[in-house]
């Protein structure tokens, strides 16, 4: 098979179109709670001995906080736009696809099979792929740990850019909570019949926006903490809901890479808690190899009775041998 050229990276300006549309929502939406909440609370052209002391020191706090989740949400969207989530490694004997023979896969243990019990390839990028690999259309290249293709990141969100992406969602929360709930004063004020109209107008735009966009996001995030604890990809997800789809890593028990909750969250967050809510300190590991001591795989390794969860009409089918007349892993076992 014929490999095709490595796909260019943002080689398509009109899918910046989805990304050109959240800056600007997130930069109105940042200029709305400056100018018509933030600035008027701090009362500078009113005199200082008439100035509301406490309403300017709940402006102060708010600015504060508000800025320092504003500044780790841009950096944290920038980076899953830039991070590549991932891809098989080139010129790898033990991911290079060869139709004809059995590879030699060495100590690569695998979870994920073809029905035949085969290991997946891709047929578009020629390689074998890992666990949790899936070959994304859009970007043309198999991804690791791919969990969605994302527009408004215009990237994939997969093992490397991952933490990122779940932390966007979590600053985005935080951001547009903030705004809601610290606005609806604002709001009120609005409504003095002294208050200009485009005034009232840009406040109650600014707090409606930050409501529906902070209910969806949030629903949103829940979604992706669930995921993180239960230690499943959106992917993964979907094929625990259609079994059927080659590749399913479950048969509608818990996720054959669960390690528990503490370990689940290092492996999205990283090692060291004290850098999980911060854009630095990625998941250790590869992406390639999801073996750990700590996951069922191992436990059913250890225990000799293989690691590929598939059926038993599957498994009789994959009995095969490889020429250092070695058993294929999880081959001659039913779970």
């Amino acid at each position: 098979m014929e490999k095709p050229g490595a796909p260019q990276r943002f080689g398509e300006r009109a899918k910046f179109l989805p990304v050109a549309f959240l800056c600007t929502t997130i930069s109105s939406l940042y200029l709305l709670f400056m100018i018509h909440h933030a600035i008027p609370m701090l009362q500078l052209s009113v005199p200082e001995n008439r100035r509301d002391d406490d309403k300017r020191s709940r402006a102060i706090t708010q600015l504060i906080f508000f800025h320092i989740v504003t500044v780790l949400l841009v950096i944290c969207y920038i980076r899953s736009i830039l991070e590549h989530p991932g891809t098989i490694p080139d010129n790898d004997p033990n991911w290079e696809y060869r139709s004809e023979g059995r590879p030699d896969v060495g100590a690569i243990h695998l979870q994920e099979a073809k029905k035949s019990g085969e290991r997946r390839h891709c047929k578009w990028c020629g390689k074998y792929k890992p666990d949790r690999c899936h070959h994304c259309r859009v970007c043309r290249t198999c991804i690791l740990k791919m969990d969605h293709h994302c527009p408004w990141i215009y990237n994939c969100v997969g093992f490397k850019n991952y933490k990122y992406f779940f932390l966007v969602l979590f600053y985005s929360v935080i951001d547009l909570h903030l705004i809601a709930w610290s606005i609806t004063e604002s709001v009120v004020r609005s409504w003095d019949v002294n208050t200009s109209f485009s005034t009232m107008f840009f406040v109650l735009f600014a707090e409606t926006l930050s409501i529906f966009l902070g209910g969806l996001i949030t629903a949103f995030f829940v979604f992706h903490i669930w995921l993180m604890l239960q230690a499943m990809t959106t992917i993964e997800f979907c094929e625990k809901k259609m079994p059927k789809k080659e590749g399913a890593v479950a048969d509608g028990s818990a996720s054959a890479y669960d390690l528990g909750p503490y370990h689940n969250v290092m492996s999205v967050l990283g090692p060291n808690p004290l850098l999980w809510l911060l854009p630095i300190a990625p998941p250790d590991g590869d992406g390639l190899n999801y073996v750990t001591a700590q996951s069922s795989l191992m436990k059913n390794m250890e225990g000799g009775r293989g690691i590929r969860k598939i059926s038993h009409q599957k498994t009789q089918r994959q009995s095969y041998q490889y020429p250092n007349g070695q058993k294929a892993p999880g081959s001659g076992g039913s779970m």
